[in-house]
């Protein structure tokens, strides 16, 4: 048996055997929401192999159970390409997950603006990404899967789902292209102007191995940035993950309203 289908079944016997629906993926300063999941929390630390997600800011437990009526798996942390050097560190968690039953995955993330009607505090959705570090989580995979179509890699219906969600709330919900740098340093303004000439409307660390990852798993997935910061250039304001952290709770207010009333209108 495979460690994805020993670590699947170790969670269902913690956490119960029913089929999740969905997965989600939280970023630096979003990890309460995995606390609202009515279910358990299990620390990654007892499941052999997932990441250690030592990045501040995030809550390395995952959490199974119910969420507004909804059967979810919530990952309360992340591992990063920067902190070990490995693209496809979140490999073993979504695969846990597939064999959990999901076939969809939402991802979190916070990241800078590099358009001006999008400060911080705002939510954006994620149209499309460039890759821009250039790395790629399935470089190693043996099989012909590994060559995965990347058109619509964020699906157009779930994202429709999520603008309504957003506008029955009352909270704007724009659209926009983000560009993936492999931290750990911030970028640098000529690189910040270099992405919004490519067409990027926001920058981050994280997310686009695992959309990628979720594609060749056969997942549907869709992606929203909690906008923490303006890109190097933009502003005067300090970037850093203090401030990250700091601004993040601004926009994960409304990103929880969201996701609740996404998963609400699923029932």
């Amino acid at each position: 048996m495979s460690r994805s289908a020993d670590l699947a079944r170790l969670v269902r016997d913690r956490g119960g055997s029913e089929p999740v629906s969905h997965g989600l993926i939280l970023g630096s300063g979003l990890g309460h929401i995995a606390g609202e999941v009515q279910g358990v929390a299990i620390d990654y630390a007892d499941l052999p192999g997932f990441p250690h997600a030592g990045v501040s800011g995030h809550n390395p437990k995952l959490a199974i159970g119910t969420l507004e009526g909804v059967r979810v798996a919530v990952f309360g942390g992340r591992a990063h390409y920067y902190e070990r050097g490995h693209a496809d560190a979140m490999r073993l968690p979504l695969d846990v997950l597939k064999a959990l039953g999901a076939d969809r995955l939402i991802v979190t993330n916070a990241a800078g603006s590099l358009r001006p009607d999008t400060p911080p505090g705002s939510l954006m959705l994620l149209s499309d990404h460039i890759n821009f570090s250039g790395l790629n989580p399935l470089i190693g995979e043996p099989s012909d899967a590994r060559f995965v179509p990347m058109t619509d890699a964020h699906d157009p219906a779930m994202r429709a789902a999520l603008r309504t969600a957003a506008s029955t709330e009352g909270l704007d919900l724009p659209e926009g292209v983000y560009a993936w740098y492999s931290g750990p340093s911030f970028e640098t303004p000529a690189e910040i102007r270099a992405i919004r000439t490519l067409g990027a409307d926001a920058v981050g660390m994280s997310t686009v191995p695992e959309v990628i990852l979720a594609r060749f798993l056969g997942l549907r997935v869709a992606a929203v940035s909690v906008i923490t910061n303006m890109a190097a250039g933009m502003s005067d304001e300090k970037i850093s993950h203090e401030h990250t952290k700091a601004m993040a709770p601004l926009g994960a207010a409304k990103l929880e309203r969201v996701l609740r009333r996404y998963l609400r209108d699923l029932v």
